[in-house]
C-alpha cells in the first residue's frame, strides 16, 4: 500500500485548518491509510502555528514545520518535500480553493503511468482583478521564460517519489514549483477540477507580487530579456544610421541645413534611457548570481513537530 504526502505551506490559515484536516482525512483514508500531511507555517502572524501544533498532538500523521520568519509559498513547498516520505506527494494550497475532494481524481490518473499530475482550473473563483492579474503574470512568464506554462495550473498537483528526488537537487534561490516541475520533464498529465471559492478570508497574493514573483521567476528560468536587449540596441542602431543616411540625403539634394535640436535632446534621453534600463536589467542578472554565490540555505526551521510526541485519532 502505498505511503501518502500531502505538503501546504500555510499562511494566515487559522480559519481553515481544522476544515482542512477533517476533509483530507476523510479523502485520504479510503485511499491509503498511510499518509502523512505535512503543514509549512510562514511566519503569517496569526494562530496558525498553534493550531498545527494541537492537529499535531492528536493525530501522528500531521507534521508541522514553522519558519524563522516569511520566506514566502514556493519555499513552503521546498520544506515541505524535503521532509515528506511519501512515494506519492500531494501539493496543495491551504485556503481550501484546492478542493481535496479532487485528490483521488489526481492520483488514480498518476496510476495510469504519469509522475506529475497536475489539476487544470475551470473557472477560477477569485475575483476579477485577480483574474486578470495572474493571465497576465502567467502569460508574460511563459513569454519571457520560452516555457510553454499553462496558467490555469496552480500548485495543486500529484507527484512521484523520483519526480521529489530531483526536485530537492534543485537548490538555486529563486523558487517557482510549478516551472522547476515542468524543467524536469517527467511524464505529466492533466485533470481539470472545479476551483472553489475561499473557505475563509482573503488573498495575501497582491498584483505586486505576482510581479515579484514573475520578474524573479524570469530571471531564474531564462536569459531571454537579456537577448531581447541585445535585439533593442542592434534596432536603435539601425535606426540611427537610416536617419543619418536621410539627413545627409536631405542635405545634398535640398541644401536643407540640418535643424531638430529638440529631437535631438528627445533621441539623447530615449537611448540614455534605453542604456540605463539595458544595464539595469544586466545588473539584475548579475545581482541573482551573486546571491547564488552565498549558499545561504533557503529557508530557516524555528519549530517543528518532527519529533515531538503525539497522538492519534
Amino acid at each position: 500500500m502505498a505511503h501518502i504526502s500531502v505538503v501546504i505551506p500555510v499562511y494566515r490559515a487559522e480559519a481553515c485548518l481544522e476544515e482542512l484536516y477533517r476533509r483530507l482525512r476523510t479523502v485520504l483514508e479510503p485511499i491509503s491509510p498511510d499518509f502523512e500531511i505535512v503543514l509549512v507555517e510562514d511566519c503569517g502572524g496569526d494562530r496558525s502555528w498553534q493550531l498545527i501544533r494541537e492537529l499535531a498532538r492528536r493525530d501522528s500523521r500531521i507534521k508541522g514545520i514553522q519558519f524563522s520568519r516569511n520566506f514566502g509559498q514556493h519555499y513552503g513547498i521546498t520544506a515541505g518535500l524535503d521532509h515528506c516520505d511519501g512515494d506519492w506527494v500531494v501539493v496543495m494550497d491551504c485556503d481550501l480553493q484546492d478542493r481535496p475532494e479532487e485528490i483521488p481524481r489526481l492520483y488514480a490518473k498518476a496510476q495510469e503511468g504519469f509522475d506529475v499530475v497536475f489539476a487544470r482550473r475551470g473557472k477560477r473563483s477569485d475575483p476579477p482583478l485577480k483574474r486578470v492579474a495572474s493571465w497576465l503574470f502567467y502569460r508574460l512568464f511563459s513569454w519571457l521564460a520560452d516555457i510553454d506554462y499553462d496558467g490555469r495550473s496552480g500548485n495543486f498537483c500529484v507527484i512521484s517519489r523520483k519526480v521529489v528526488a530531483n526536485f530537492r537537487g534543485m537548490r538555486e534561490q529563486l523558487r517557482f514549483f510549478g516551472a522547476l516541475t515542468n524543467w524536469m520533464g517527467f511524464p505529466t498529465a492533466y485533470v481539470d477540477v472545479q476551483h472553489a471559492e475561499r473557505y475563509a478570508g482573503d488573498s495575501t497574493y497582491t498584483f505586486g507580487k505576482l510581479w515579484k514573483l514573475a520578474a524573479g521567476a524570469v530571471v531564474a528560468y531564462s536569459d531571454k530579456p537579456l537577448r531581447l536587449s541585445i535585439r533593442i540596441g542592434f534596432i536603435l542602431a539601425a535606426c540611427a544610421v537610416l536617419y543619418g543616411i536621410y539627413i545627409l540625403a536631405r542635405a545634398l539634394l535640398y541644401g536643407s541645413a540640418v535643424t531638430g535640436w529638440a529631437s535631438l535632446i528627445v533621441s539623447i534621453y530615449f537611448i540614455g534611457g534605453i542604456i540605463i534600463g539595458i544595464l539595469g536589467i544586466i545588473g539584475i542578472y548579475l545581482g541573482k548570481a551573486f546571491d547564488e554565490t552565498k549558499k545561504r540555505p533557503l529557508y530557516i526551521i524555528l519549530n517543528s513537530t518532527l519529533d515531538e510526541p503525539s497522538g492519534k485519532d
